[in-house]
């Protein structure tokens, strides 16, 4: 059971992102920080995308306050600080692809050679001993960064997704790290949970806070993703690890598995890996017939799903290399299936209309 003192953070991170949210609404509109309507943004007015600036902010004031995250690695913050500033200018001026990626990266170096949080062991993934990466850790753990923190600002396409399938894949960190009996790093985790919930509130327009919509934006999309690898890896690595790094990759799956075939569609059509579009797992969804909510439990399904055949893996030790291998299945099925995605909509359909006609 938490201690009161261990309440502290929480409560703190929570009334801060609360405050934050309603306070800097005015200011996002003065600035220029708000989402307009486009094809690919089908929303009513401007909104304000300040979100993951409120949800960094809170997280930030709690762990100097309570020293929940400051006092093991001031270095996340100074990650987290150029990430989201990276967002708060894409979201503003819309910046290029390549040079938001090349700043990326730099942040990423900030994680992997300042603070020494780089993946040194990929576990027994092919079944025959740890796979030990050396030096060539420091450059793998700069592409991991990057293409998680790219996979969440991916997803994040309707109300309510990012900040939904980030709490899934925290929740689960926090389930790990209790059952490994590390229940102490469990703070850091809820700090961030902590400072989402109330921005779902907002972002969901939940009962109470109907009319003040609020979007996560680049900025919050990319410090989340940004603090969700910083974790899985600070927790996968080393001899005190409290899960495996192919668990920490299922925890993750389905955002990596949904960039992955649309960066691979992309390809296969002659496109620019990194040029936006309206064929995302929710736009499929919704193109079929699912309403926005809808959708969302649907995605978060899916997403919970992959996070506890990643704990169940964990818990019952099944190899790394079963793990590995069954996670690589899965994404051959997965990208097919997207690849085809509309050809099997039309075949169900079309049994349906049968099935109803007979």
């Amino acid at each position: 059971m938490m201690s009161y003192l261990q309440l502290v953070p929480l409560l703190t991170a929570f009334v801060v992102a609360l405050v934050l949210l309603v306070v800097m609404t005015p200011l996002a509109h003065q600035f220029g920080l708000v989402d307009q309507p486009s094809y690919r943004k089908r929303h009513n007015g401007l909104v304000p995308l300040t979100g993951g600036v409120a949800i960094f902010v809170a997280v930030l004031v709690a762990s100097v306050l309570t020293d929940v995250w400051m006092k093991n690695n001031p270095l996340f913050f100074t990650a987290s600080s150029f990430i989201v500033l990276l967002g708060m200018l894409d979201d503003r001026f819309d910046l290029s692809a390549k040079g938001r990626l090349v700043c990326q990266f730099g942040v990423a170096s900030i994680m992997a050679w300042s603070a020494q949080n780089y993946i040194t062991s990929l576990g027994d993934i092919f079944g025959f001993g740890s796979v030990y990466l050396g030096l060539a850790g420091y450059f793998f753990t700069l592409i991991c960064v990057v293409g998680v923190i790219n996979a969440i600002n991916m997803i994040d396409g309707i109300d309510g997704l990012a900040g939904g399938m980030s709490l899934v894949v925290l929740v689960s960190v926090v389930s790990l790290l209790l059952l490994s009996g590390n229940g102490a790093a469990i703070m850091e985790p809820l700090v961030i949970i902590a400072a989402i919930v109330p921005f779902l509130a907002f972002n969901l327009s939940l009962k109470g806070f109907k009319g003040n919509k609020i979007f996560m934006g680049d900025a919050g999309s990319m410090f989340v993703g940004l603090t969700i690898v910083w974790l899985l890896v600070d927790h996968t690595q080393g001899e005190n690890a409290s899960l495996r790094p192919i668990t920490g990759v299922w925890l993750i799956g389905l955002p990596l598995m949904d960039m992955a075939a649309i960066m691979f569609r992309r390809a296969c059509k002659g496109q620019s890996v990194l040029r936006p579009d309206t064929k995302h797992l929710h736009n499929i969804f919704m193109r079929a017939g699912f309403s926005p909510r809808r959708s969302l439990v649907a995605i978060l399904l899916m997403g919970a799903a992959y996070c506890v055949i990643g704990i169940l893996g964990e818990v019952y030790k099944v190899p790394d290399y079963i793990m590995f291998w069954g996670f690589m299945a899965l994404l051959v099925v997965y990208s097919t299936a997207i690849m085809n995605i509309w050809k099997i909509i039309r075949f169900v359909r079309d049994t349906k209309r049968t099935l109803f006609q007979n």
